[in-house]
């Protein structure tokens, strides 16, 4: 399996997001080393269009076969043309892999042992996709869209409002740390969604998807309030 990292320079959100220090190493280096130390890859790469997140993905292990070319690195480009274009540049240099993974930087806290589990559930089953998911903080079915004026007529459907949480269904939202894909099976779809796929729970302790100025230091945050807590021990 091919390990693909996509991290642009570019970010509006929070400025050079991927190489950005956190907690004392830079954002995307929890994602190198987290798929280096699964040992589930056959090769971990960094497709990127920047000198310097090249420099610092293989500073950490990664390897860095291509500066991917701008027309690829725009912000309405899809990290799945992304992983797309990895593919094909291997291709023709007579390289295949049965099967590919897109790991996304912005997830600090996946880490090795998540991504063996989710390894292990999509070669068992047999499946053709695996996209990682955790349960939503609220359910989707206590939102709704806002009347003239803001109105609240038919916000919320009366069966809803009347029912207690505990017996409303369980939600999952996709938490952006893992997708697994057969390659023929990515090829056809263009994406990591298709018949025959399943989705790898994780917590949501383990699901923060750094997007923002404000998810960047909450992240921090945890990360450091988790070096106390080991200290005490």
């Amino acid at each position: 399996m091919l390990a693909v990292i996509p991290a642009r320079g570019g970010s509006k959100g929070v400025p050079n997001k991927n190489i950005k220090d956190l907690n004392g190493k830079p954002l995307i280096a929890y994602t190198i080393q987290a798929a280096i130390e699964s040992k589930v890859f056959e090769k971990v790469i960094v497709s990127t269009d920047s000198e310097q997140i090249a420099q610092i993905s293989l500073k950490y292990g990664a390897e860095v076969p291509f500066i991917r070319p701008k027309e690829i690195s725009g912000d309405m480009v899809s990290s799945d043309a992304v992983i797309l274009h990895a593919l094909q540049f291997f291709k023709e240099k007579n390289i295949s892999y049965n099967e590919v993974c897109k790991l996304q930087p912005t997830s600090p806290f996946r880490d090795a042992e998540d991504i063996i589990k989710a390894y292990e559930v999509f070669m068992s089953g047999n499946w053709d996709y695996l996209v990682s998911v955790c349960e939503c903080e609220h359910s989707p079915l206590w939102s709704g869209i806002l009347g003239k004026d803001n109105s609240l007529d038919d916000f919320i459907r009366e069966d809803v409002i009347l029912a207690c949480r505990q017996k409303l269904p369980q939600y999952y939202r996709l938490n952006g740390a893992i997708y697994m894909a057969k390659t023929a099976s990515f090829i056809k779809s263009n994406c990591f969604f298709g018949s025959n796929g399943t989705g790898y729970i994780m917590s949501q302790e383990k699901s923060v998807d750094i997007d923002s100025q404000l998810d960047f230091a909450f992240t921090e945050f945890l990360l450091k309030n988790k070096e106390c807590q080991d200290n005490k021990l």
